[in-house]
């Protein structure tokens, strides 16, 4: 959040005295227009290595896409517009300019890593995205304010970290996995720079009978970590343990502001569709 805080204010500072865009509107970035193209460095998902991608940003079609070629004719990836986020991550992807592109495949969430070496052109590419969402919400929720969207337009993660987890028969021995907690989803993944979660726990509200205890249950083995967390879900129990009690703690408080909001109607429809996952 504060790398985030970071970036965008030296990018304002620089429109401002360095471009001057605040005095000549002509140069100023029309993220509004509804399209935008260009060329990202993009992490392949298998091999790890950063190549030269096509991205297009098409408010009209209402999609965000990519191509492994520069003369590709069809795209690699479309990711629809009203799935999509976008949040810095410069840690976690080892450059100052680094972008995470999440967005919803077959209900699954997508992880793509980009950059690209000029700070201003991945602060445009964030905000004609932002702009991009902005246009979509403002159709999807015509009586909405703008403070009322602009919490939608993209989201930083709730948390983040690593904590070891057990299978749903919690005898299975625990394993060190990688979290990101994403609003109500909670995912899981081998490594943080993997392309797709290893799995998703849906995280519902209290009056829907879903809750987080520190603590393991009695006569469960095979964990390292010692500082145990219990979310409960109408339907089974996660086992998780954190390295630190102060890790636990977070956890805890994170989960806990998610089950303490109430659900929107359209989280009732993931809700089910996480029930009838295998």
């Amino acid at each position: 959040m504060v790398i985030r805080r970071k970036l965008l204010r030296e990018q304002w500072i620089r429109a401002k005295y360095e471009r001057k865009e605040f005095m000549c509107v002509e140069k100023q970035e029309p993220y509004s227009a509804g399209y935008r193209e260009g060329f990202l460095w993009k992490r392949g998902r298998d091999n790890g290595q950063y190549l030269s991608r096509k991205f297009i940003l098409s408010e009209r079609e209402g999609v965000l896409k990519y191509f492994n070629k520069h003369d590709a004719r069809e795209p690699k990836a479309i990711m629809k517009i009203n799935t999509v986020n976008a949040t810095f991550q410069p840690t976690k992807i080892g450059t100052a300019n680094g972008l995470q592109i999440t967005y919803l495949k077959d209900n699954s969430t997508r992880n793509i890593f980009v950059y690209h070496e000029d700070g201003k052109e991945m602060v445009d590419w964030f905000n004609a995205i932002r702009a991009a969402r902005f246009h979509y919400l403002q159709v999807a929720f015509p009586g909405a304010s703008i403070a009322d969207l602009s919490p939608k337009l993209t989201r930083n993660y709730i948390k983040e970290g690593y904590m070891e987890k057990t299978g749903p028969k919690h005898t299975e021995g625990f394993k060190k996995r990688w979290f990101t907690m994403d609003d109500r989803r909670l995912m899981y993944f081998k490594d943080p720079m993997d392309a797709y979660a290893r799995g998703e726990v849906f995280i519902g509200s209290k009056e829907n009978s879903y809750s987080v205890l520190p603590g393991l249950p009695p006569n469960i083995q095979g964990y390292h970590w010692q500082f145990g967390i219990t979310i409960v879900t109408p339907d089974r129990k996660f086992l998780f343990t954190c390295e630190t009690e102060g890790d636990q703690q977070d956890w805890i408080a994170a989960l806990q502001s998610v089950i303490d909001r109430p659900m929107l109607p359209q989280e009732y429809a993931v809700e089910a569709y996480f029930k009838r996952k295998p």
